[in-house]
């Protein structure tokens, strides 16, 4: 075989290993990070339904998608350290859960080129993580657990027929509180209640300022508080002490017999929702240009414990007994 003809045979064959390798490199999985607040009912709902929307758009785990997760057990001083991490093994995107997080992960990858969906934020304007609810911001944007909060009032009202003072325990340092807070103040005289809200900023306090609500709250309405969520049995156990009823965000909680009502955003579907997202940034689209999303009326639902409302010292109105929202 003569030299020239030797020579093109080795280009060929030194084409086909880089085409191959080419062909390898586009074959590696895209890397996610995940970086939660805690683990929690809620929150991991919202990380399983993002990753169901994501295989339904095309990204399977493990073939066209790792993911990387991470959390700091509700610490807020830890995450800087869990975004940091999370940015050196240097992925694609970054799923961000709850406000705190969302917060400081904008302010940790701004300028790093990897953008950032958001989830389980009720009020991402007020948090300053999107200039307003029409568009997102540069590198961010994601999807809310804003809830109906006059379908909540509704709600109860429904249950309570006669309560007329709608009781808010909040966290006054925690973004999502203090939004929701608000936006229950504004829908309140529609729905006939009086606000009476609570700061709680440490979970010591919640048997005394809980307990600060009898006398002064018909029902008591828990929100999706970082701070109040993961101790609910303990705000469950203070207001039926106040003889005060319990509707919860989470429904979670009524499924195990801790408090007795819940009118809840489906989180699975708040996951889903930013999923979309994720797969919009990851096939091209611009976070700026994509608005955050919110949960629409039907990703609500109600649910009640009969036993947990009889031990809370309320009765089953006669017109709910066919509601098939119950739980036992």
């Amino acid at each position: 075989m003569n030299k020239a003809r030797t020579g093109w045979l080795r280009g060929i064959v030194a084409a086909g290993v880089f085409v191959a390798g080419i062909g390898s490199a586009l074959a590696d999985p895209i890397k996610i990070g995940i970086a939660n607040f805690g683990e929690h009912p809620q929150l991991n709902a919202s990380i399983a339904g993002f990753k169901q929307a994501l295989t339904e758009a095309g990204f399977v785990e493990g073939k066209d998608v790792v993911y990387t997760e991470s959390h700091t057990n509700f610490d807020a001083s830890l995450v800087p350290q869990m975004i940091a991490k999370l940015q050196a093994d240097n992925p694609k995107l970054i799923y961000t859960v709850t406000t705190p997080v969302s917060q400081i992960a904008k302010k940790a990858l701004a300028g790093s080129g990897i953008p950032i969906v958001f989830t389980a934020v009720t009020d991402p304007v007020a948090a300053n993580l999107v200039p307003s609810w029409e568009a997102g911001d540069e590198g961010i944007t994601g999807a809310t657990d804003l809830q109906d909060v006059s379908a909540v009032m509704a709600f109860a009202h429904k249950l309570l027929p006669n309560a007329k003072r709608f009781g808010v325990p909040y966290n006054p340092g925690e973004a999502n509180d203090v939004a929701l807070l608000n936006k229950i103040k504004e829908a309140a005289p529609a729905q006939g209640f009086e606000v009476v809200e609570v700061g709680v900023d440490n979970v010591n306090d919640i048997q005394q300022r809980i307990a600060s609500f009898a006398g002064k709250a018909d029902v008591i309405y828990t929100p999706a508080s970082n701070l109040l969520q993961p101790a609910v049995a303990a705000v469950s156990a203070a207001a039926r002490q106040a003889g005060i009823p319990i509707v919860n965000s989470d429904d979670d909680a009524v499924r195990k017999g801790i408090v007795p009502a819940s009118f809840a955003v489906n989180y699975t579907q708040v996951g889903i929702n930013a999923g979309k997202i994720a797969a919009q940034i990851l096939k091209g689209a611009d976070p700026k240009t994509i608005a955050p999303s919110r949960p629409a009326y039907e990703d609500h639902a109600p649910l009640i414990n009969k036993a947990t409302l009889k031990a809370f010292g309320a009765e089953l109105p006669a017109d709910m007994e066919n509601c098939n929202c119950f739980v036992d």
